[in-house]
């Protein structure tokens, strides 16, 4: 027993060995909570307070799941296999396999999987005669497992208005399908299993007196479900053992519910609550960092990260003109880093929306980089992208049968796969294409109509206005603002148009007669190039490019956090939903202490976004971070952040004032503000020349009268503050 306990650390070795009783393990980020966990339950068996079958223990993944188990292996002889380490699903399954009839299930049910409930509720929907665009499926979806989670069957479900009432009556319906069937869905599998528990006081007390321990991983992660779920196993007098970390709570969207933690405490009058806070995979400064951002977040259960490893780097801040130049500058400094012998896989590139991975994608790409987007898909090869190009390549090929097929019955206008059949031989027996096809009439001819309408409407247009005709025409932009979720979707159509400009400005039109199909060929070659080219095998030597949120339980050497800016991360929804500046908090919390040696911060002036040039401000998370901290790599801000030289000459300095104390108004109401201003005759966004810096943009003002002055972005003279008492500005 001696030798699995003694690497541990003193708090680490007091949670191990906690008597039977319902403690409260706050774990920190890289501190070893799972060398925890294991070593816990190794430590019960192996005093004889428990045996391999009387422990109960829950994670997230499957993945840590079986990483327990291999430790377990290793610390004890002992057959892992039919102890009960697993997720809540997967737990949950176990159980109503065993209690079926109980469960009013059949021996052999069946699980659906995302794609499976989707499809049966688009089954249903049908078979009901029920508008789709007014109850688009997914949107079904979310209502019904949402109701699920929160322990909510059709008859509770509240209704308060005809079209609530609708979609309660489609869940109803849905129930009722899947029960005939005998088939579950995930959410249905926590449900029927808490419903099993609750009802059947048999098969409650069993459980309860054989689960003497229960061992909770991600505590914070929880929804209220869940927690019920655990609380009814434990109401027969079981240990409690729940690790997680409060400051990680990142999944508010998924139903997680940080305030379990809380609740747990005080229900469980919970008076073990250990502190796990010597990380063992970063650097002091980079730690540093992460504990004063988290400070500023209300109710917090309280710890402080700290290592003995040293203090390591400053960590590197760059400021960028646009988003075009911040990801030339990352890939520059990752050809950089890789030349001095460091490994890129064990680099990762953070970013807060999945928009904004197509700026960055294509650098990398131009510059031979090989990268694997983790946890996702690269820009051209998501559904949305992959809509929109289908119906480009219609537009310079109608015989793309390809592109037909793809988008002739998406978004949904009746054309079935029956219909797509007839289309089909009828094809190969006149030996033309598809849409010549429609073109004879049938339910498909509307959807050749659509194509030669969209052909005569971008006629003459630019590669991007023709883009922008394609989103809107094609019912692609209306079909995913009526998903729950769309706003993804949305984001990457907009920045499909923002490629398409990119894409224009960096190569020209080759022939000016045929512009548009020119532009338009070229594009789609660039498109089907950048989604095939440079894909990372797995033994490939590949930078990590992911989400924050995909980053949680990761780690790397050097981290590059991208788009550090008001509106964007933060991101501007945040202000807007109660405690959501604490969640993008706890994500930047998340996202620094991913780095274990080296961490860089960018941030751009302005950026395409949605389609439209943004003037950003710094994400006040820079103002979060104390200075001592920060080195940064822009020369003209090498004083310090906000501290930016007039160009004046000599002695005319000024200093832009360091925020402070940030209130609660939308970001994106403040840039929008900023630019409406005008000050002294000027506005942001103005153009402008100066006779020693030459012509700039101006991006951002303040004062009145004598007092009053802008700010330039001179491009390569750097941003400059202009009192415009003194400097002689000219509109361009």
């Amino acid at each position: 027993m001696s030798s699995f306990l003694s690497g541990l650390n003193p708090p680490q070795h007091a949670a191990v060995t906690l008597p039977p009783q319902h403690a409260l393990i706050l774990a920190g980020a890289g501190s070893g909570k799972t060398r925890v966990l294991t070593t816990r339950i190794a430590w019960l068996i192996q005093t004889g307070q428990a045996g391999p079958h009387g422990i109960l223990a829950v994670t997230f993944t499957n993945k840590a799941a079986k990483e327990m188990m291999v430790r377990l292996t290793a610390m004890l002889p002992i057959n892992t296999r039919g102890m009960w380490i697993g997720t809540f699903h997967g737990l949950c399954n176990r159980m109503l396999r065993a209690h079926h009839r109980d469960a009013g299930l059949p021996q052999l049910f069946q699980i659906l999987d995302s794609a499976d409930q989707l499809a049966a509720v688009k089954r249903l929907l049908k078979a009901l005669n029920v508008d789709d665009e007014k109850f688009p499926p997914r949107d079904v979806v979310n209502f019904i497992n949402g109701q699920k989670e929160a322990g909510l069957r059709p008859d509770a479900a509240e209704a308060w208005d005809d079209y609530t009432r609708k979609r309660v009556e489609l869940y109803r319906e849905y129930e009722a399908q899947c029960q005939r069937e005998g088939v579950v869905d995930f959410a249905e599998l926590l449900l029927r299993s808490y419903e099993l528990l609750a009802r059947n006081e048999p098969i409650r007390l069993h459980y309860q007196s054989r689960f003497r321990h229960i061992l909770v991983d991600e505590f914070q992660d929880t929804n209220v479900l869940q927690y019920r779920w655990l609380k009814l196993l434990a109401g027969g007098g079981a240990s409690l053992f729940c690790v997680g970390d409060d400051d990680q709570s990142i999944y508010a969207f998924r139903g997680a519910e940080v305030g379990n933690m809380r609740d747990f405490e005080r229900e469980f009058r919970v008076d073990n609550v250990i502190r796990l806070e010597q990380n063992y995979r970063s650097h002091g400064n980079i730690l540093d960092a992460a504990n004063a951002i988290i400070k500023h977040n209300e109710a917090r259960l309280g710890k402080n990260l700290w290592t003995d490893a040293g203090s390591g780097e400053p960590i590197r801040v760059y400021e960028a003109f646009n988003d075009t130049e911040e990801a030339r500058w990352i890939v520059e400094e990752i050809r950089s880093l890789a030349a001095e012998g460091l490994a890129r896989r064990e680099m990762a590139l953070l970013y807060r929306s999945n928009a904004q991975s197509r700026v960055l994608e294509h650098a990398l790409f131009s510059a031979g980089l090989p990268y694997r987007v983790y946890g996702g898909l690269r820009f051209f090869e998501r559904q949305e992208v992959k809509h929109a190009l289908a119906y480009l390549r219609l537009i310079a090929n109608s015989d793309d049968d390809g592109a037909f097929l793809r988008v002739a019955n998406f978004p949904a206008r009746g054309i079935g796969a029956r219909t797509v059949e007839q289309l089909q031989d009828a094809a190969k027996i006149a030996k033309v294409s598809l849409y010549a096809t429609a073109q004879g009439g049938g339910k498909a001819a509307a959807f050749a109509a659509l194509v030669d309408k969209l052909k005569a409407a971008c006629e003459g247009l630019t590669l991007p206005e023709t883009v922008e005709q394609v989103l809107e025409i094609s019912g692609l932009r209306t079909h995913y603002r009526t998903e729950k979720e769309g706003q993804d979707r949305l984001a990457n159509l907009d920045e499909l148009v923002n490629a398409a400009e990119n894409f224009v400005a960096e190569e020209g039109s080759a022939d000016a007669e045929g512009e548009l199909s020119g532009d338009l060929a070229a594009f789609l070659s660039h498109a089907s190039l950048e989604a095939g080219e440079h894909q990372a095998g797995e033994g490939d030597d590949a930078l990590q490019l992911m989400t924050v949120h995909s980053a949680k339980g990761l780690e790397f050497d050097v981290v590059f956090i991208s788009g550090l800016e008001e509106g964007l991360f933060p991101h501007e929804n945040s202000v807007r939903e109660d405690k959501g500046l604490e969640e993008e908090r706890r994500l930047m919390y998340v996202a620094v202490t991913r780095a274990r040696k080296r961490l860089y911060l960018s941030h751009a002036q302005t950026r395409m976004l949605h389609g439209q040039t943004r003037y950003n401000l710094p994400s006040r998370f820079f103002d979060e971070i104390p200075e001592g901290l920060l080195k940064w790599l822009t020369p003209k801000l090498a004083r310090g952040h906000g501290a930016l030289s007039s160009g004046l000459g000599p002695g005319l300095t000024f200093s832009a004032p360091r925020r402070s104390a940030w209130a609660e108004p939308a970001p994106a109401a403040v840039v929008r503000r900023m630019a409406e201003k005008e000050t002294g005759g000027f506005r942001i966004g103005q153009n402008v020349a100066h006779a020693k810096f030459g012509q700039g943009v101006i991006v951002n003002a303040e004062g009145a009268g004598s007092d009053a002055r802008v700010q330039v972005n001179f491009g390569r003279e750097g941003v400059k503050w202009l009192a415009l008492s003194v400097a002689k500005l000219t509109a361009v």
